[in-house]
């Protein structure tokens, strides 16, 4: 089963400095009947304005992954770390028994991101952050896992969920194929172009919620970019 979720009929917020649609029940934005896909709480598609940001702010008990599309963000946290993620490096912070962290744009253009929050498989312990370079050029052609919860996924960012954050880019026509496991929560959405999952079409910032397929062919329509989150 794959249930398409137009970018057009997303939840959303304009703060001015921030643009955000929400593929999932979020702050003003609440729909009891879309409160997350298994294991996936949160993903929020945002484009923050230049010099501006999410000032310090707690959190506890929740793997926060951010996928930098356009720009950079700049992060700040309790524990003294502090580090820069462009475009196609990712950041991911384990919030464990509570951080506090700020997030800035402080490039002169606009910077877009995924922010995708997954349930930890347990609660508390030490908070962590760490981030890493991506590049594009390195999966193309293929799924590249960028966060993980599993140990044998040895170059991902750790998580501690029971889940996988996976990103490809492909040109038209090229397409990969991907086998989830048995009662999986898959959740797709291309950051540019346009695929076709198991014939079903989804365009640029569409989500699909995936559920018992055995198998995913996705194929490009166009040059695309695509991240893609398998949960349980």
């Amino acid at each position: 089963m794959i249930e398409l979720r137009p970018f057009a009929k997303l939840g959303g917020a304009d703060h001015g400095w921030l643009k955000a649609k929400h593929h999932f029940s979020f702050a003003s934005h609440y729909d009891p009947n879309n409160m997350g896909h298994g294991a996936l709480r949160v993903w929020n598609d945002d484009e923050i304005a230049p010099n501006t940001g999410f000032p310090a702010h707690p959190h506890a008990n929740m793997e926060i992954i951010t996928y930098v599309r356009e720009g950079a963000i700049t992060h700040q946290d309790s524990l003294g770390n502090e580090g820069r993620t462009e475009a196609g490096d990712v950041q991911v912070m384990s919030a464990g028994s509570g951080i506090r962290h700020s997030e800035y744009n402080l490039e002169p253009t606009s910077t877009r991101i995924f922010q995708i929050w997954i349930e930890p498989t347990t609660r508390g312990g030490q908070p962590t952050w760490g981030s890493k370079p991506f590049p594009k050029a390195n999966r193309s052609d293929k799924l590249v896992t960028i966060a993980s919860g599993f140990e044998a996924d040895t170059d991902a960012l750790p998580i501690r969920a029971d889940a996988r954050v996976l990103a490809t880019t492909l040109r038209a026509g090229e397409s990969v194929e991907y086998e989830p496991q048995k009662a999986r929560h898959l959740y797709l959405v291309p950051a540019a172009g346009s695929v076709e999952i198991n014939g079903v079409r989804v365009n640029a910032r569409d989500g699909a919620a995936i559920r018992d397929e055995d198998r995913l062919k996705i194929t490009a329509l166009e040059d695309s970019e695509l991240v893609l989150v398998d949960a349980a």
